[in-house]
């Protein structure tokens, strides 16, 4: 398990529009609020630069996080965070209280394990079609995974793994999750013949008899045109 995202944050007091604006503009910080877990909502303000370093990083939007204030610590999840449409700088965020018997809905990537290895892919030379990347998945605060392995290996040319199929942490699930919405997660093809199209060649070849053919024609013109005028001159002379 990495280590926990943690966040410094103060405390603010006043809220609305226009002191929102100057938190983020003479401040240079960004207003949140952090709620839930039946206690009262905590409004803070964190320094948009330490936000900013902590969005780079994937976990930050699907691990528990460690907001640090005046002498507490808050356990959270992010919920919302808010952008400028037009210069993307954050604006706000919504940060949610959680326990480790709290249930979340969390979105989590899948890492296909052994890829290199596929018996599918080395034996029989096939293609490796990956549907789904990531998942949403139900389990509690507490253990919360950073990713989904599905393991490879073993998949021949034309086998699969559906989301019915794969081993999720313990107390996990995939919401709503029956053999009506199943769905295929990865796949092992055959790879597509590239082939090149006989049509165009064929038109090619006819694209240049056809120039060959204006060029015989012409010089049949300028012969018919030489005799005329012979013919022509033969006649004035007689």
């Amino acid at each position: 398990m990495t280590d926990q995202i943690t966040l410094n944050a103060d405390l603010r007091e006043r809220t609305g529009t226009n002191k929102a604006r100057e938190i983020r503009n003479v401040d240079g910080m960004v207003p949140a609020i952090v709620y839930g877990d039946e206690k009262e909502t905590l409004n803070i303000k964190l320094k948009l630069n330490e936000l900013t370093k902590a969005s780079e990083n994937e976990l930050f939007y699907t691990q528990v996080l460690l907001i640090k204030t005046e002498g507490n610590e808050e356990k959270v999840v992010l919920k919302e965070l808010q952008r400028d449409p037009a210069k993307g700088k954050f604006l706000h965020a919504d940060f949610q209280r959680v326990s480790s018997k709290t249930k979340l809905k969390v979105v989590i990537p899948v890492n296909f394990v052994n890829e290199e290895e596929c018996v599918g892919v080395k034996v029989d030379g096939g293609v490796v079609a990956k549907t789904i990347r990531e998942i949403e998945i139900m389990c509690l605060a507490g253990n919360i995974p950073e990713s989904i392995d599905v393991d490879i290996e073993s998949l021949n040319l034309g086998d699969s793994i559906r989301l019915t199929e794969i081993s999720l942490p313990e107390g996990s699930e995939i919401p709503g999750l029956t053999e009506e919405t199943d769905q295929m997660v990865v796949s092992v093809n055959a790879p597509k013949a590239v082939e090149e199209d006989p049509i165009l060649e064929e038109e090619l070849e006819e694209g240049e008899v056809a120039e060959g053919e204006e060029v015989s024609d012409s010089g049949s013109e300028e012969s018919d045109s030489s005799d005329d005028s012979s013919s022509e001159e033969n006649s004035e002379e007689s």
